[in-house]
């Protein structure tokens, strides 16, 4: 599977590394999920005005996705990789050190400026390494976004829900309490630190700097050559508006629409993540031995129908039930749709096309959160999550019809 053939060869390696670091960076941007409640409270803000910054730091990531790309085609993965590094340790130290709304929205911005720095270098190191089995590789690299979304629920059960309880009465009990939701930064930010400096020992690249021709205009002209690409940048800018609308208001729409208690939103949302860890490998290693939007368009139509079950049920059990096929059906995209658009990516600007593509679906996905923040406020959570499910049911029936062509 790695690129020397060694059972712990370089690629390998790095595999593990940038996967490492995804779930750690993914642990710490879902925390704001989880922790969004206390977080309005905290800094006496509303929901929309939550939404906005988690749009900004979207909207931020988006608009990184596609020259961070381009960069690390025409330098090196590493002359990206390791800038990236160094903005999530900045921005989550940020999210530590914070007291207002202004330190929140710069963090979160720059936490959007991290991420994306990171992302698709990362991702197009993957597929030069892993050509053959490059779905499988996505699904495990993608994968440490539901670790992340586990240990996120997890450190929010402890901070803010019945676990506080296990924390021994003394100077960190006291010292968590002081924090209150800003504590779980600052060990993300070193955990973080320790990883990137694994990545840069075990690195190849070098770290080349100098200029790039964006080539913006050429790429988006690739991108957007034959009728079934068009489709799927628009089937999957309306998936992504779906995601970022859900993951940022779950445990708050649950706790609001439901009426559900600490612990019971926090292990809601670590339900959507363990079924990420085995959906998403499972689906990136199908895709490897069956057309890529049928896996697509399967997962789609089901995350569509749970999510109307979602919407309908009241009992624990049942909305438990729900938010799991939910989370069946819409995590197998993430691998399936980065390995959709790289089949179809020259080798000289497989980080370009990549990053334009993904840049698309970001920044329509930046919207999510402020649509759900407003429109739930304004006319209640029933209306907001149609427009979810039509958005599902579009982006299927998209995909559906490409594959016919």
């Amino acid at each position: 599977m790695s690129d020397d053939g060694g059972r712990f060869g370089y690629g390998v390696r790095m595999l593990a590394s940038l996967s490492v670091a995804w779930a750690v960076l993914q642990t710490g941007r879902f925390l704001l999920s989880p922790l969004l409640p206390d977080i309005i409270g905290a800094l006496d803000i509303t929901k929309a005005t939550a939404g906005l910054a988690l749009g900004a730091f979207q909207g931020v990531y988006a608009l990184t996705q596609y020259p961070s790309g381009r960069f690390s085609d025409a330098l090196t993965r590493a002359a990206l990789l390791v800038p990236g590094f160094v903005t999530l340790v900045a921005a989550f130290a940020a999210l530590w050190a914070t007291t207002g709304y202004v330190g929140f929205l710069a963090a979160a911005v720059l936490l959007g400026v991290g991420k994306g720095l990171f992302a698709i270098p990362s991702r197009a190191l993957l597929s030069d390494l892993f050509v053959e089995r490059r779905g499988r590789a996505f699904g495990l690299y993608t994968a440490g976004t539901d670790v992340g979304g586990i240990a996120a629920a997890a450190i929010a059960f402890l901070v803010v829900g019945g676990g506080a309880a296990l924390v021994p009465v003394g100077p960190v009990a006291a010292a968590l309490d002081a924090a209150g939701w800003r504590a779980p930064f600052l060990p993300v930010a070193v955990t973080l630190a320790l990883v990137g400096l694994l990545y840069v020992v075990w690195n190849r690249d070098t770290l080349a700097l100098g200029r790039a021709d964006v080539a913006l205009l050429s790429t988006v002209r690739r991108l957007a050559t034959t009728r079934e690409q068009r489709e799927t940048l628009v089937a999957y800018a309306l998936f992504y508006f779906m995601v970022g609308a859900w993951i940022n208001f779950l445990p708050t729409y649950l706790q609001e629409a439901k009426g559900f208690v600490s612990p019971v939103p926090e292990l809601l949302f670590a339900v959507v993540f363990v079924v990420g860890v085995t959906a998403k490998p499972a689906a990136g290693t199908l895709s490897d031995r069956v057309p890529r939007r049928i896996v697509a368009v399967g997962g789609l139509a089901l995350a569509a129908v749970a999510l109307v079950a979602v919407s309908i049920t009241e009992s624990l059990v049942a909305v438990t039930a729900a938010i799991a096929l939910f989370a069946a059906g819409y995590k197998t995209q993430f691998p399936v749709v980065d390995a959709i658009v790289l089949d179809a990516a020259p080798d000289a600007n497989v980080g370009g096309d990549l990053g334009a593509a993904r840049a698309l679906f970001l920044g329509v996905g930046a919207l999510g959160p402020v649509y759900m923040g407003v429109v739930s406020t304004a006319l209640g959570y029933p209306t907001a999550f149609a427009g979810l499910v039509g958005c599902l049911v579009a982006s299927a029936g998209i995909i559906a019809a490409g594959r016919r062509h």
